[in-house]
């Protein structure tokens, strides 16, 4: 059995006529009526009665009773059609975006955006360590990832969507304290307690190229026990991270954004030409940080032509 059946028995049961229904479906009557006659061989039911003229019909029995099954079938297959050319063209289906917990607010805010103009378009956030969401999207379980400090990797296009302050916690009764952005050099007699090169290259060039002549501290261990030992130790020193959701809560410490370096945040997808529902994402995304025109989508990041700045993932061209 045949969709096309289906849809030339629907014609003529609802035309009641070979030739009204060759009209509507704009094919010739023979075919029609062929088509007409392999369904009901293949059925093994008589489905019209042939009147007088020939081109008149009219409902058997079985045909009034297969009707409304040939119409549900014909209306499920025409849903396919229309879902097929909304994910096509990006109005509708899913997006799988890897993302962390760090990134929560301007994805959220991003995902308000894009389903007020996009509301059969999904997005399904998916959490992973940033190289597990970097493998997801080589390997296509995800569509699309957000990833920090990424300036190239492997089998990776990479698209710019915002950029983000380093923050700075320092004890909050240093002189230092007092400034709502201080800036790195500032900071640089100042005993830093950055994590180790091996544990993260990205940060640990960022920062030691944007402080220059910087004091190495006490050694820095996990996060929480560094602001804890921060906040205790007789002698003031600092450290530097990239933000986290919700920073500790204690009044010994005082954190501050850091006026640079800045820290680039892209989407990572495969090369190749955008998906349209991933060209939607990124346009939400990117205006989530900063307004841009409509309809523009922002080109991916070029190889440098110099030195490439740190990143996280092997040096390769995208």
């Amino acid at each position: 059995m045949e969709l096309r059946q289906l849809e030339h028995f629907v014609a003529v049961a609802e035309e009641l006529g070979f030739g009204r229904a060759a009209e509507r479906l704009e094919a010739p009557e023979a075919e029609v009526g062929r088509r007409i006659d392999a369904l009901e061989k293949e059925l093994g039911l008589r489905l019209f009665e042939r009147g007088a003229p020939p081109r008149h019909v009219r409902l058997t029995a079985a045909g009034e009773r297969l009707l409304p099954e040939a119409r549900a079938a014909v209306a499920a297959a025409e849903r396919v059609r229309e879902t097929a050319e909304g994910i096509a063209a990006g109005t509708e289906g899913i997006v799988r975006l890897g993302t962390s917990r760090a990134f929560a607010d301007r994805v959220y805010r991003a995902l308000g955006a894009l389903a007020e103009r996009r509301p059969r378009l999904r997005v399904r956030l998916e959490r992973a360590p940033q190289e597990g969401r970097l493998a997801a999207v080589r390997s296509g379980t995800f569509d699309a990832a957000l990833v920090r400090t990424v300036c190239r990797a492997d089998g990776i296009a990479l698209y710019p969507v915002w950029t983000e302050p380093l923050l700075a916690a320092l004890p909050a009764g240093h002189p230092l304290a007092a400034l709502d952005e201080p800036h790195p050099a500032r900071l640089a007699r100042l005993p830093l307690r950055l994590a180790p090169r091996e544990a993260n290259p990205a940060l640990h060039d960022l920062v030691t190229a944007a402080v220059p002549g910087w004091t190495p501290g006490p050694p820095f261990t996990t996060l929480a026990a560094t602001l804890d030992d921060l906040a205790s130790a007789a002698e003031p020193s600092w450290t530097v991270f990239h933000p986290v959701v919700p920073l500790p809560r204690d009044r010994r410490l005082a954190f501050r954004p850091l006026r640079a370096p800045r820290v680039p945040v892209s989407l990572a997808v495969r090369p190749g030409r955008l998906a349209p529902a991933v060209a939607a994402l990124l346009e939400a995304l990117t205006a989530a940080a900063d307004p841009m025109p409509p309809h523009r989508t922002p080109r991916p990041r070029p190889a440098p032509a110099q030195a490439p700045p740190p990143c996280t993932a092997r040096a390769t061209p995208t």
